[in-house]
């Protein structure tokens, strides 16, 4: 591992993505405002031209611009994390003056970079199409240059924040990034502002979002009191000699916000109305990449901080994480049954793939306890299965969200109905959705299924624990001899058949209802946004069919972590 100081020219080589996204928002802020302005020198007439402000160039003004340079600016990060997964990098720490750990570049924090870039870029693709620039005066009122620069900067902010995150090693960075990151998200679901439905959306996002932080700062300082430290190594050695009663509170605190950007049960209340008013690639960013933030939060505080080790009393978070992993995926799931609006049923089913994850994480805290007698590396298999599920997730989520953002260029899509006859008009629009909807349930052999299959495989695996020697000997086992994680692996199962019913549902109003009569013309070009649905959906047939690589390359990244 090569250890460099962060304000060091090897600090930059280490972080080129990050460095892109820096420089990529500063061009965005200059750019559209080039133009024939001067200033005049003090006591003259004489005028020089400096370039910024006065009347813009034609160029530089046209609507287009920001969101190519930002799509550009996203691919090139997203390519250079790319290629340096595909060689053997070295892992680079980055430290200040003081010798404090505070970013990390290794291959798991590169994953997820790669997710975050790979989910914006596929967002801001395919609001090259979802923001109107034509010449109808509303349109150049509402999305003229100046308005397209707000909405991208947002974008690119948002992996900002987001990398920090996954790099952080310090819990204050990573609550920075957080931070960084869900103020730019505020903003995003609420940028349709002419719509009640986005105002609404983005004032309760942000209200339950700023409490959830509030209680976590709240929580980071306890933190801080109890181990006089933020570091994450730090607190690893602290937690496993005895996590005291203000430890627990404070972790407990800092989890609520976690438990917000996952939308695990209770926190989840603001993300149906933030799913359904925000605009459609807004609203698959909150599916895919902010969720696997929180994720990664998750797995940072609690895999690698908080192991109980043994200590009942340090096992307190395990119990809890348990009860609302199998509370999330029911009501997140029973929730969905009871909905007409396309997109809260996809928030929904997001809600009860978090319950899926966190049955992931329980299970590893179990192991972790001691409770399960079962192979270290059986908790890593578990682990690289949820980062391939948070993979595969941004290409069959996004595409199913990206569908119905080429039917809100129509005139919405907030009720079941606005699909019907969509079989019959976009034929191979309505396969793309079908095939969305199947992997989110889980059926083979799309990407969805290998996903839940390796999560499920795992738990099951880990729960049958040492009494895989009973089974050689030839004796019998039932259902309460094994570990109490078995029963999540059957929860997961049974939730995913009644999933089934709404996902299905969707199906059968694309291919067997009559449109409405407003809808039965032909829909939106929409070239870019119908690019990323092919791209979806060839990534979720592919990586179910041969997903070997991608599962590999999680697998591998679980190895720069300390199970």
């Amino acid at each position: 591992m090569k250890t460099y100081d962060i304000f060091s020219t090897d600090a930059l080589s280490a972080l080129v993505p990050e460095f892109l996204l820096l420089c990529g928002i500063l061009v965005l802020i200059l750019i559209p405002n080039l133009g024939k302005g001067t200033f005049r020198l003090p006591l003259t007439q004489i005028r020089i031209p400096w370039l910024l402000g006065g009347q813009r160039f034609s160029m530089t003004s046209h609507p287009r611009i920001p969101g190519i340079l930002a799509t550009l600016i996203l691919g090139v990060a997203f390519v250079f994390s790319l290629l340096s997964q595909a060689v053997d990098a070295d892992v680079v720490a980055l430290k200040s003056k003081g010798g404090l750990n505070l970013l990390l570049v290794d291959g798991f924090s590169r994953l997820f970079e790669i997710l975050f870039f790979g989910a914006i870029l596929a967002a801001s693709i395919a609001s090259l199409d979802r923001l109107p620039v034509g010449k109808g005066s509303d349109s150049e009122t509402l999305y003229n240059n100046r308005r397209q620069v707000d909405f991208y900067i947002l974008l690119l902010t948002t992996a900002l924040g987001m990398s920090l995150v996954a790099l952080a090693q310090d819990l204050f960075i990573l609550f920075i990034g957080l931070e960084l990151a869900s103020l730019s998200i505020y903003v995003l679901v609420a940028f349709h502002k002419e719509s009640k439905a986005g105002t609404e959306a983005g004032v309760k996002y942000f209200i339950v979002g700023s409490v959830c932080s509030g209680v976590g700062l709240y929580g980071l300082s306890l933190i801080y009191l109890w181990a006089g430290s933020l570091q994450f190594d730090v607190l690893a050695t602290a937690w496993n000699s005895g996590a005291s009663t203000l430890a627990i509170l404070g972790m407990g605190m800092i989890l609520v916000g976690f438990g917000f950007k996952v939308s695990a049960v209770p926190f989840h209340f603001a993300a149906p109305d933030a799913y359904a008013g925000a605009s459609s690639p807004v609203s698959a960013i909150l599916a895919t990449a902010s969720k696997a933030m929180g994720m990664l939060g998750l797995i940072r505080l609690l895999v690698v901080i908080a192991i109980p080790e043994n200590t009942d009393g340090s096992a307190l978070w395990l119990v809890t994480l348990g009860v609302l992993s199998a509370i999330t995926m029911t009501w997140g799931n029973l929730a969905a049954l009871g909905t007409d609006n396309p997109k809260r049923m996809l928030a929904y089913s997001s809600v009860a793939h978090a319950g899926y994850m966190l049955a992931a994480l329980t299970a590893i805290g179990a192991w972790k306890w001691g409770h399960v007698n079962a192979p270290s590396d059986l908790a890593g298999a578990i682990l690289g299965a949820v980062l391939f599920h948070l993979v595969v997730l941004v290409a069959f989520k996004m595409g199913a969200f990206f569908v119905l953002a080429v039917l809100e260029m129509e005139g919405g899509a907030s009720r079941l109905s606005n699909l019907a006859g969509l079989g019959k008009r976009e034929p191979l629009l309505a396969a793309a959705m079908f095939i969305f909807m199947l992997s989110l349930a889980g059926v083979p052999p799309l990407a969805g299924f290998l996903s839940k299959f390796l999560v499920v495989a795992g738990i099951v695996k880990m729960a049958i624990g040492d009494l895989s020697a009973t089974v050689a000997q030839g004796e019998i086992i039932g259902l309460m001899d094994l570990h109490w994680i078995w029963w999540f692996a059957l929860l997961i199962f049974i939730n995913s058949a009644i999933s089934l019913f709404y996902y299905l549902r969707i199906g059968v109003v694309m291919f067997f209802e009559i449109p409405e009569k407003e809808r039965q013309k032909p829909l939106p070009k929409a070239p870019f946004l119908r690019l990323v649905i092919w791209g979806c959906m060839i990534g979720t047939i592919l990586f179910g069919i041969g997903g070997d690589a991608l599962i590999r390359l999680c697998f591998n990244a679980i190895e720069n972590l300390s199970l």
